[in-house]
C-alpha cells in the first residue's frame, strides 16, 4: 500500500507513527541520529552497546546504511573522504577511536562487531569493505586512532571475522612511502599473533596469496629481506621476520626451479646449466643438499611422462643418463647423495607409475651419482616410510650383491697384506 492509501485506511495517530518509522528507516540523517543517540545512552558499557545494536537492526535499515553504521562505531560519525569526520553530521564520543588504547578494550570492541555480524550476516561484506576503506584513510587518523584500529584489525583477523585480503589496502603507495603501512602492520601483527600464533597467521596469509607480498609494506628501495627482518625483529616480531625470510627463500627456490626447467627445454648445455646453478648457490646461500632436491625435481619435470607403466621406466633411464652429470655435480657430499636417494624414493612413491622403476633408477645412480655405501646406509637405516616395504624388497638382491662384493674386496685386501 502507498502512503496515500494508508492515509485513508489508518487513524491519523497511527499514520503519523508509521511515517516517523519510515523516516527513521530510510533517511540517512535520521539513521545516524538514532545510532548516535543509542550509543550516547549506552556509553562505555559495550555489553549494552551490543544489545542496543542487536535490537536496533529490527527497525533500522542496516543493509542500506552499513557504511554509516560502521563509520559511527569506529570514528563516532560519518567519515568524509580522507578520514576526517563530516562537520555537519551528528556524532558521538562513544566509539572505537575514543576508547582506551589497550588490547583488552580492543578485544571487547571486537566482540561487539562479532555479535553484530553474527546476528546480521548480510553485514559481513559491508564490514570487510569498511575495514579496507579505513586502512586507506590511515593518514587522516591520529597515531592513537591508528594503533587502536590496528589492534582491532589483528583481533578480527584472528577471529576470522575478516579476510587477510584486506591487507591489500596497506600496499597503497602513499601509505607505504610515509612509513604508515609498516608501523600499522607492527601493531596489527602483534595483536593477531597474540590471539593465535605465527602458523595460524601464515595459513591465513597463504590462503589469499598475501604470504609473498609482505615486503610491499616498504618502499621499493627498502624492499629487501634484510630490511624487513631488522624492522620487525626490532619491533618484537622475530617470528614474522623468520616467516618472511622463509617465504622469500621458498620463492627463490621456485624461481630457480622454473629457470632450470626452461634451460633444459631450450636445450642448454650441461656445462652452462651447472655453471648457472653454482652461481645461484653462491648468491642465495642454498646448501648442496637443498640444491640437489631442486635439480632432481627440475629434471623430472622437464618431460611429459608416458602413461604406460612398462614404458615409463625406459623413459626415466634415458632421461637420467642424459642428466647424470648434472646430478653428479651436486652430490659431492655423502649427505647430498642420501638426500637425492630419499628424493627418488619419495618421487617414485608419489607417482604411482614409477613404483616399479625405483630399483633401476637407483642402480643407474651407482654408475652416475650415488655411491654404494650411501645405498647401504639408506637400506639399513635412512629410508623414509613412503613405499618402504615395496622399495626395500626391490633393492634386497642388489643390496645383498653389494654386501658380498664389499666382503670379497675386504678379503682380497687382507690376503694382499
Amino acid at each position: 500500500l502507498n502512503n496515500s492509501v494508508l492515509k485513508w485506511c489508518l487513524p491519523f495517530e497511527t499514520f503519523s507513527c508509521f511515517l516517523a518509522d519510515e523516516k527513521e528507516r530510510f533517511d540517512p540523517t535520521q539513521f545516524q541520529e538514532s545510532i548516535v543517540q543509542g550509543l550516547n545512552q549506552t556509553g562505555t558499557d559495550l555489553e549494552a552497546v551490543a544489545k542496543f545494536l542487536d535490537a536496533s537492526g529490527a527497525k533500522l535499515d542496516y543493509r542500506r546504511y552499513a557504511e554509516t553504521l560502521f563509520d559511527i562505531l569506529v570514528a563516532g560519525g560519518m567519515l568524509a573522504p580522507g578520514g576526517t569526520l563530516s562537520d555537519d553530521m551528528t556524532r558521538t564520543e562513544y566509539c572505537l577511536f575514543t576508547a582506551s588504547e589497550d588490547l583488552e578494550t580492543m578485544q571487547a570492541y571486537a566482540q561487539v562487531f562479532n555479535k553484530l555480524i553474527r546476528r546480521y550476516k548480510y553485514l559481513e561484506k559491508g564490514f570487510e569493505e569498511e575495514i579496507k576503506k579505513l586502512l586507506l584513510f590511515l593518514k587522516g587518523f591520529t597515531e592513537s586512532e591508528r594503533n587502536k584500529l590496528a589492534m582491532l584489525t589483528g583481533i578480527l583477523l584472528a577471529n576470522g571475522n575478516i579476510s587477510a585480503s584486506i591487507l591489500n589496502s596497506l600496499f597503497n603507495e602513499n601509505l607505504v612511502k610515509e612509513g604508515v603501512s609498516a608501523a600499522f602492520a607492527v601493531k596489527l601483527f602483534k595483536s593477531w599473533i597474540n590471539e593465535k600464533d605465527i602458523n595460524s597467521v601464515a595459513a591465513s596469509l597463504r590462503k589469499v596469496g598475501m604470504d609473498n607480498r609482505l615486503m610491499e609494506l616498504f618502499p621499493a628501495n627498502k624492499r629487501s629481506c634484510e630490511h624487513f627482518s631488522k624492522y620487525f625483529t626490532d619491533a618484537g616480531l622475530k617470528e614474522l621476520s623468520d616467516f618472511a625470510r622463509n617465504q622469500q627463500s621458498i620463492g627463490a627456490r621456485k624461481e630457480l626451479q622454473k629457470e632450470l626447467q626452461e634451460q633444459m627445454l631450450r636445450g642448454e648445455t650441461l656445462k652452462d646449466i651447472i655453471a648457472y646453478v653454482r652461481e645461484e648457490m653462491k648468491k642465495t646461500s642454498i646448501s648442496e643438499q637443498t640444491m640437489i632436491g631442486i635439480v632432481w625435481t627440475s629434471v623430472m619435470s622437464s618431460v611429459e611422462w608416458n602413461k604406460k607403466e612398462e614404458l615409463v621406466t625406459e623413459q626415466a633411464i634415458k632421461l637420467l643418463k642424459q642428466y647424470g652429470p648434472l646430478l653428479k655435480a651436486f652430490t659431492s657430499q655423502g649427505l647430498s647423495e642420501l638426500t637425492l636417494l630419499l628424493k627418488i624414493q619419495e618421487y617414485c612413491y608419489d607417482n604411482i607409475h614409477f613404483m616399479k622403476a625405483f630399483q633401476k633408477i637407483v642402480v643407474l645412480g651407482t654408475l652416475c651419482y650415488v655411491f654404494e655405501e650411501v645405498i647401504l646406509k639408506w637400506y639399513t637405516e635412512s629410508h623414509v616410510a613412503k613405499g618402504k616395504s615395496v622399495f626395500l624388497e626391490q633393492m634386497k638382491k642388489f643390496v645383498e650383491w653389494l654386501k658380498n662384493a664389499e666382503e670379497e674386496s675386504e678379503s682380497e685386501e687382507e690376503e694382499g697384506d
